[in-house]
């Protein structure tokens, strides 16, 4: 009988993975930790959210080597998350205007993972192989609390309507308002799926519109 300890897969653990096409659903996301990286521009032409992912996919995976030999705790690198925001919203919902955008892109890791575990596998990079924005890679935990989420099955420019629905229909009539940062979850590979069947997350961070602590 084999001894290797089993791999971890938090997309297939956590509930918060789970969603449904065309239904909106409230639940409460407990604090994860991440490796983050900020930027702004359109993900699809930017240079600085190419280089930003050539150094968070590099940490994600030396961080999981240092777990498997050092912890003796194996994961599977979760898939890629990303916060989005502008100062005009409506560039998410109307115009699409990707230059504004700004960003956070994020891999969630296991709750074992500490700072030091995070500085020990990072400093073992080599500088001639370090991507360029490697130490712009931080691990942070993110509290989002109450949200709304629902499943879009589809390209990531055919999310307006349903991302309209969750701001100007569902929110307001279950007594809800919109706090924190729109949050994608991209649970299928662009490179490998059509962009019809590309499967996202859509979350959305929300309070009682009954009071700014309710």
């Amino acid at each position: 009988m084999s001894n290797t300890p089993k791999k971890t897969d938090l997309k297939k653990e956590l509930p918060t993975f789970r969603a449904s096409a065309g239904a909106f659903e409230i639940l409460d996301v407990p604090d994860f930790q991440y490796l983050m990286i900020d930027g702004r521009g359109d993900p699809n032409s930017s240079p600085a959210y190419a280089q930003a992912l050539s150094a968070l996919y590099p940490a994600a995976y030396k961080l999981k080597f240092h777990s498997k030999k050092e912890l003796d705790r194996d994961y599977v690198v979760p898939p890629l998350e990303g916060l989005w925001w502008a100062e005009d919203m409506t560039s998410f919902t109307t115009s699409r205007d990707k230059s504004q955008w700004s960003w956070t892109m994020m891999i969630m890791v296991p709750e074992w993972i500490t700072q030091e575990d995070y500085a020990a596998a990072l400093g073992g990079v080599k500088e001639k192989d370090r991507p360029e924005r490697l130490d712009d890679v931080r691990l942070a935990t993110l509290a989002e609390g109450r949200c709304v989420q629902t499943l879009h099955i589809g390209s990531y420019d055919d999310e307006t309507e349903v991302l309209a629905r969750l701001h100007t229909e569902f929110v307001p009539a279950n007594g809800l308002r919109m706090v924190g940062t729109h949050h994608e979850i991209y649970l299928s590979d662009p490179r490998k799926v059509a962009p019809e069947r590309l499967r996202t997350i859509l979350r959305q961070p929300v309070r009682s519109d009954a009071g700014p602590d309710a």
